[in-house]
């Protein structure tokens, strides 16, 4: 069963901002959101950022969170504007776009 914090699902609306198109970004995003079961979507948009909503418990919100501040080998994140915004009950991670 679930603990009582994980019930409670929250989402946020990132713009994740720094060298992060090019360097596999989305696809690690997805994979690192399938391990830690959280849902949504992310994108790349043409200023070269990229654009995510996750959804999920809060401890994995938290524990991709930390992951979206490094992100993989090759990307510099410099800066991650994050919003709490209401869930929407995704089904799965989907790269967009």
């Amino acid at each position: 069963m679930l603990s009582q914090q994980e019930d409670v699902k929250k989402a946020y609306h990132l713009i994740i901002e720094g060298r992060v198109q090019g360097v596999s970004y989305r696809f690690s995003t997805q994979k690192k959101a399938l391990e830690y079961q959280v849902k949504g979507w992310v994108k790349n948009l043409a200023d070269g950022s990229v654009e995510a909503v996750i959804e999920g418990g809060q401890e994995n919100l938290e524990k991709l969170l930390n992951w979206c501040y490094e992100g993989p080998a090759f990307a510099e994140v410099n800066q991650i504007q994050k919003t709490e915004i209401s869930p929407e009950g995704f089904a799965e991670f989907r790269i967009k776009g």
